[in-house]
Order: structure tokens, then C-alpha cells, then sequence
């Protein structure tokens, strides 16, 4: 299986962004953001990386997300880590990055957890490391998040790390192509060629 098929984009974590405030107007986030609402600040600095009702403004995101970051709202930590391991609006930089999905990972965050156990697996601006990448990857796994599930079958299926086991790697792809994750499809067809 090739690197490219492994390589997730973690822009697909945007999509969690939009947990709260679409349904409501701009005006009504923002007077809540404003009052220190950790909630709404979030997602006013997901509507503004978005540019859902609003010009899209990096700049914007990021200093919601702060605020929001800085009274511990785990969301808000997870969506700084993804602006500073893309670059989005910032420069790249993955110290940040994984300082910020550690806070929300210690909270539980699930894409936060899946990140690190990315980073660690890819050597993505840490030194490669498959203990702390399976450790991180579990974690997420536990909460049923789909990309964790692909990237600790990919683990598997490969022996990177780990022992390879094709029967292990076979049910986590499996548990991620039935919610719908294209790439565990693939991959899932692939495996199943090489058994034949």
C-alpha cells in the first residue's frame, strides 16, 4: 500500500467545525463570543475559516480559537493544531501544532488524538515514532473515529511498528469503511486481493 493512500488530510477535520453555531445567525455567535462564551467563540473562528456568513479571515479564526483555546475548550485547541500543521493562516509550525493537539488530546479530543497518532506514524514534525503513534491512534480508536481506525489498520496491514497482523488490520478498515471512509474502502479491496 502506497504513502499516498496512507496520507489523510486533516482539512477533513474542518467538517467538525460546524457543531454548533451555523443554525444560528452571525449576530447571535458573536454577541455570545463576545460575552467569553468558549463555545461561540469556536464557532466564530470556524464560520470566519470557513467563510460561512462571513468573509473568510484566517487572521479572524485564529483569535477566536485562542480565546476559546484559552479557557480550555479542547475544539478550539484540536482546530489551532490543524491551522499550524497545514500553515492555514499561519505560518506551519509543528511545535505549535503538536502543543495544541496535546491540550486537546489530555481533554479527550478525539481528531486531536488521531492527529499526534498521525504525526507520530508519518514523522510529520516529530521524529517517527510507532509506540506513540499506536498509543495515540488507540485512544482515538476507542472513540470510534474513523481515520484513527485506517491509520492503525494501515499499521497493521504493514507491520509498521507492530506485528503485522492482517486479521487486526482487516477490522479496523472495516470499522472505518462502514462509516463511510472511502479510503478504508480502498484499501479494504486491496487487502483483500493480496489474501486471495
Amino acid at each position: 500500500m502506497k504513502k499516498g493512500i496512507f496520507t489523510l488530510s486533516l482539512l477533513v477535520v474542518w467538517v467538525g467545525l460546524a457543531h454548533l453555531a451555523y443554525a444560528q445567525s452571525l449576530e447571535e455567535v458573536k454577541a455570545k463570543a463576545e460575552k467569553g462564551d468558549a463555545a461561540a467563540q469556536c464557532s466564530l473562528g470556524a464560520m470566519y475559516a470557513k467563510g460561512e456568513g462571513v468573509a473568510k479571515d484566517w487572521a479572524q479564526a485564529q483569535a477566536w480559537f485562542e480565546k476559546a483555546a484559552a479557557q480550555g475548550y479542547h475544539q478550539a485547541q484540536k482546530n489551532l493544531g490543524v491551522m499550524y500543521l497545514k500553515g492555514l493562516g499561519v505560518q506551519k509550525d509543528y511545535a505549535q501544532a503538536q502543543a495544541w493537539f496535546e491540550k486537546a488530546a489530555a481533554q479527550g479530543n478525539a481528531a486531536a488524538q488521531f492527529s499526534l497518532g498521525y504525526m507520530y506514524a508519518q514523522g510529520e514534525g516529530v521524529k517517527r515514532d510507532y509506540a506513540q503513534a499506536k498509543a495515540w491512534l488507540e485512544k482515538a480508536v476507542a472513540q470510534g473515529d474513523a481515520k484513527a481506525q485506517l491509520c492503525l489498520g494501515l499499521m497493521y496491514a504493514r507491520g509498521d511498528g507492530v506485528p503485522r497482523d492482517v486479521a487486526q488490520a482487516q477490522a479496523l478498515l472495516e470499522k472505518a469503511a462502514d462509516q463511510g471512509l472511502a479510503e478504508a474502502q480502498e484499501i479494504l479491496k486491496e487487502l483483500k486481493k493480496t489474501k486471495k
